[in-house]
């Protein structure tokens, strides 16, 4: 839940940032950019090396204050997975799977489990395990601070049905077992609004396929932005992609164009359709970066799109 612009928004993420974030988060949603790469406000305009993920997030150091820092402390043993390579890097080891028999061992039980990409703060994620109790949450969050704070949140409620992953998202995802999670949630990942960074949002057909082969059958993927655009994007990947259904039932009307960042303007002037989207997932807490986004006018597009 994490952004850049004027968006509340994140974070997708997996996974698991921004150039342009806001203060809200330091978020991801879900994955990380390498020292090598430009940023989206750098003169290089040459194409990523082949060998260069494409990641949706730019990887900042985020400075723990005291408070976070002894959150990070006290409850990080608790909650944060050991599933690095190695400190400081947001890869899966080799190896590891993410499957039944570790959500057994982890979590003690067989719930099911949802994966949010791109936690921010954690507000969502802990309200939800809070009030969700007969479910599991894993949490994939990139930034320290907020890790560090999802962590403060969950240990001050002692809760038991949650965990956190500082990874890539699209790394987690490879690492999952078939059918391990019930649901995926995205909520207000970075627009990445620069029309050449497009490719950098989480939202993607490789990672959509990760996701749909993670999840049970008739598993839910939910997505939520406040950026116009953005929605026109989650449209032109996921509404047609083999395997999946989208299960909204309200109507909403959007050009059918891009625009890049500062020219949202433009919008309102192009060829507009119909699509379908969901109404706002009650599952999801109105946080503070939601009601930032809604006091500056934005709307807010909810999907929910089934494993078909």
């Amino acid at each position: 839940m994490t952004d850049t612009t004027s968006s509340p928004e994140t974070n997708e993420t997996t996974e698991a940032t921004t150039l342009e974030a806001t203060p809200e988060t330091p978020e991801t949603q879900t994955t990380s950019a390498t020292e090598t790469e430009p940023t989206p406000d750098s003169p290089a305009e040459h194409p990523a090396h082949p060998m260069h993920k494409v990641l949706s997030f730019v990887r900042r150091s985020g400075r723990l204050d005291a408070r976070l820092q002894r959150a990070w402390d006290n409850y990080a043993d608790d909650y944060l997975l050991d599933i690095a390579p190695a400190a400081g890097s947001l890869d899966v080891r080799e190896g590891f799977t993410l499957d039944h028999d570790y959500v057994r061992r982890t979590w003690g039980n067989d719930n099911p489990l949802i994966i949010e990409i791109g936690t921010g703060q954690g507000e969502n994620v802990v309200a939800a395990a809070e009030s969700r109790p007969d479910e599991n949450f894993l949490a994939l969050e990139v930034y320290d601070p907020g890790v560090a704070h999802t962590l403060l949140l969950a240990g001050k409620r002692s809760l038991k049905s949650i965990r956190v992953a500082q990874v890539n998202a699209p790394e987690l995802f490879k690492a999952c077992a078939d059918g391990v999670a019930a649901e995926v949630w995205t909520f207000f990942p970075d627009p990445w609004p620069k029309m050449k960074h497009h490719k950098r949002r989480i939202v993607q057909p490789e990672l959509a396929g990760e996701i749909r082969r993670t999840l049970t059958e008739g598993g839910i993927w939910r997505i939520a932005t406040d950026i116009e655009d953005y929605a026109l994007h989650v449209h032109e990947v996921m509404d047609d992609l083999d395997g999946w259904r989208n299960e909204g039932g309200i109507t909403v009307s959007l050009p059918t164009g891009h625009v890049g960042k500062g020219n949202a303007e433009l919008a309102a002037d192009m060829p507009h359709a119909d699509f379908t989207e969901s109404t706002r997932f009650e599952g999801r807490v109105l946080t503070n970066f939601e009601k930032k986004g809604l006091a500056a006018g934005r709307v807010i597009h909810d999907f929910t799109y089934r494993k078909a």
